[in-house]
């Protein structure tokens, strides 16, 4: 296969980086060459705190994956996240010349590029912009206006910002690892591509990427995305909680939360215990695990009832046909949809990655949705691929980025 048809993902995340490589064939189809993890470091809550541990980490996660997939990466697409991260909606409006005979492509941009000057703050840089559908004199509802007769369209947009120095932190961590960037795509958003059908997408459907730094939520409605937002509050809150109410090392307490985790209190056997080292006892202490389920139990109510309240922001609480699809580390936890039914009063499931083949027996779990989702969407935007680019959102152009990335780096 030419060396042109193999991508390569990196998910910068507060607990872990993963790196993959993958071949992409005519049909599009995704088979994993390649797949490195690494411990993360110099992150906290999505954002970049120390640039050079950062950097190492990628380095080495991304070193094991070239070793295991037997070439080397040179360039990558990045997952964004963090709590600096906004989504808005605009709407823009266009006359369309008296005597055109149908709308053009231009028109459409022309439209998009009116939402679009509308008032962005200085320190903020857009990172997608998302059509969501048009109006044509008056008629709503409708997804490609091109070919159609009109005098005036309206694009309704979702528009997702970041913080320029948080992102140009990730960059340089990136660059400093001696990789390119080729795109950079917001996680629940790549996510959304490995969990989430176009039925749902179409219906209503809310994904909650549960990271270990912060809680990422996109809501999607009638085929596009309706809200995008990050909350502060994620699984490594849930670890903490263990590490205090357990007086027990942080590594402990995550050892804990991955091996005896449970969401729901009642689930688990008040005579149930397990040994722990904690700093009372250094040779261990028998703990509850009724306990630990109960620590890990309120904080999982609070992280969902944040959840509830962005649904409640975008206007859908309660209201999500194909109701909320959870990923991320923490979407592992055991008996977690069973409680985000209660909390959220929608229906709930587990979001497992789909449309990727080779090495991917230990990655098709809901911690690794938004790597997968990154190839997948990088597989359906590369050009140079025989088979038609398909129907993907139509995201922010790699062009841009990448200009802007040259003005970024020294």
């Amino acid at each position: 296969m030419p060396r042109e048809h193999v991508i390569a993902a990196l998910d910068i995340g507060t607990t872990k980086i993963c790196a993959l490589v993958a071949e992409v064939d005519a049909q599009r189809r995704v088979n994993v060459v390649g797949v490195g993890t690494a411990v993360s470091r110099g992150m906290r809550r999505g954002v970049v705190v120390d640039i050079d541990e950062a950097a190492r980490a990628i380095a080495e996660a991304v070193d094991k994956c070239e070793r295991l997939a037997g070439m080397r990466v040179d360039s990558v697409y990045v997952g964004v996240t963090g709590t600096h991260i906004a989504g808005v909606n605009r709407r823009g409006v266009v006359a369309v010349s008296p005597n055109a005979v149908e709308i053009t492509e231009m028109d459409v941009e022309r439209a998009k590029e009116a939402a679009r000057v509308q008032a962005i703050a200085n320190d903020r840089e857009i990172l997608h912009v998302l059509p969501r559908g048009y109006t044509l004199d008056g008629q709503d509802g409708v997804r490609d206006p091109v070919g159609m007769a009109g005098r005036r369209l309206e694009a309704e947009i979702h528009i997702v910002t970041a913080g320029t120095t948080s992102v140009h932190n990730v960059v340089r961590c990136v660059d400093r690892a001696g990789l390119q960037i080729e795109d950079l795509i917001l996680q629940p958003l790549a996510s959304s591509q490995a969990v989430l059908s176009q039925p749902e997408k179409d219906i209503g459907v809310a994904l909650a990427d549960i990271g270990g730094g912060t809680t990422d939520v996109a809501v999607f409605a009638d085929g596009g995305v309706l809200y995008s937002s990050a909350i502060g509050v994620a699984g490594n809150h849930i670890t903490n909680d263990l590490a205090l109410g357990l007086r027990a090392p942080f590594e402990t307490a995550e050892q804990i939360k991955l091996q005896y985790g449970n969401a729901v209190a009642e689930d688990v056997d008040p005579d149930e215990t397990l040994e722990v080292r904690t700093y009372d006892y250094d040779e261990g202490e028998l703990i509850s695990q009724r306990l630990v389920a109960e620590i890990i139990e309120s904080r999982v109510q609070e992280i969902l009832s944040l959840i509830r309240g962005e649904l409640n922001k975008a206007g859908v609480d309660g209201r999500l046909p194909a109701g909320v699809v959870l990923v991320g580390g923490t979407g592992e936890l055991k008996n977690l949809r069973q409680v985000a039914r209660d909390v959220l009063g929608v229906p709930a499931r587990i979001g497992i990655p789909t449309g990727a083949i080779g090495l991917t027996d230990s990655i098709m779990r809901p911690a690794y949705a938004t790597t997968i989702g990154l190839l997948q969407w990088a597989a359906y935007h590369t050009e140079d691929i025989e088979a038609p680019l398909g129907a993907l959102p139509e995201w922010k152009g790699v062009g841009r980025l990448k200009s802007w990335f040259r003005e970024l780096l020294p």
